[in-house]
């Protein structure tokens, strides 16, 4: 059997899936990325402690410059232009499929194994990346940034389970103090708010501005656009006879847009480039689902290339479509790419 790496946290996820691969018989190397985090002694300690109950060898690697140059500059950048960042789905193909890959590779390893819920399929042309069968954990959203050369050294043992069967699987491994302690999905807040995070990162922070209504007129004034995202209700501190919400920010004004519930809802994004992780783009236009974000449960629309990017036309009108985020894209189960909503 070949020798493996697997991208270890300390958590459950990463801690089956390395025992899987050790009990097929491969010769597993454990990663754990040193990243900055705020309590980054808690987590060597604890998959210290994991790797070393499951006899791996593990290795610490510091990707923390590699992590603040595409994955926090990136983060607080967004929110300063207006844009709301999600930066799994960066961090995935810069930094842990990435980065961490090529240092699997100087360690002798040509694959590398993470704990996402997501199936990968052998076709003729290469690799595709199919949902995890667990829907309510499947995070094939997170990698619609990944290259085709990618998606040939990785591998996903958890993809065709369901999380109760990780966790139960843990405790036959002899792990029994994983339930309830689920990672958080921005993995660098901690308990700290986006907010926090902001004013402490530093930087040139968005001046105070208006708050304007669908007409232009001012109804109010904020702190700096980059505390505000679309659909947000709270904190918005203007009296109204009917609730208002954020229904788009103009960083090049400086001003927050606000508008009643319906106002919310729309048809059409657009995304600017778009990753295909086949290496290249399917036959277009072409009805698809696409997802706007982790949570959302994906909706039928018409893919288009216009030249200068690509418009997404739902058959339904979508609530709360947010520059920033990223519209992936599926054609049944099978993820085809994702971009960055504009």
């Amino acid at each position: 059997m070949a020798r493996i790496a697997v991208a270890m946290s300390g958590g459950v996820d990463s801690t089956v899936t390395a025992r899987l691969l050790a009990q097929q018989g491969h010769e597993v190397c454990g990663l754990f990325m040193a990243l900055s985090q705020p309590d980054l002694d808690v987590q060597v300690a604890r998959v210290e402690e994991v790797a070393d109950r499951l006899g791996v060898e593990l290795t610490i690697v510091d990707l923390s410059q590699h992590f603040r140059r595409h994955v926090l500059d990136y983060f607080v950048r967004s929110y300063y232009q207006g844009r709301t960042p999600n930066p799994c789905v960066v961090c995935n193909p810069l930094v842990k499929c990435g980065q961490l890959l090529a240092e699997a590779k100087i360690l002798g390893c040509e694959t590398l194994a993470t704990g996402h819920y997501v199936r990968l399929q052998r076709v003729a042309s290469g690799y595709e990346l199919l949902k995890g069968l667990d829907a309510g954990k499947d995070q094939s959203y997170f990698l619609c940034g990944l290259h085709p050369e990618q998606l040939a050294r990785l591998r996903f043992p958890l993809g065709e389970l369901h999380k109760e069967e990780v966790y139960r699987l843990a405790e036959e491994f002899g792990f029994d103090d994983f339930r309830g302690q689920e990672s958080q999905d921005v993995c660098f807040l901690k308990e700290r708010s986006v907010q926090e995070f902001l004013e402490e990162y530093g930087g040139d922070a968005p001046r105070p501005g208006d708050v304007v209504d669908l007409q232009g007129s001012v109804v109010g004034h904020h702190q700096g656009i980059h505390r505000f995202t679309i659909g947000q209700r709270r904190g918005l501190g203007i009296p109204a006879s009917e609730p208002l919400y954020v229904v788009g920010l103009d960083p090049e004004n400086n001003r927050v847009i606000v508008g009643g519930a319906d106002d919310l809802w729309s048809h059409t994004l657009f995304v600017a480039e778009m990753n295909w992780l086949a290496g290249h783009e399917p036959q277009l236009p072409q009805n698809l689902m696409v997802k706007i974000r982790y949570r959302h449960a994906g909706a039928e629309a018409l893919v288009s290339n216009h030249g200068n990017g690509y418009e997404i036309v739902f058959r339904e009108p979508q609530r709360a479509i947010t520059p920033g985020q990223f519209a992936a894209l599926y054609e049944g189960e099978r993820l085809l790419g994702g971009g960055e909503i504009v």
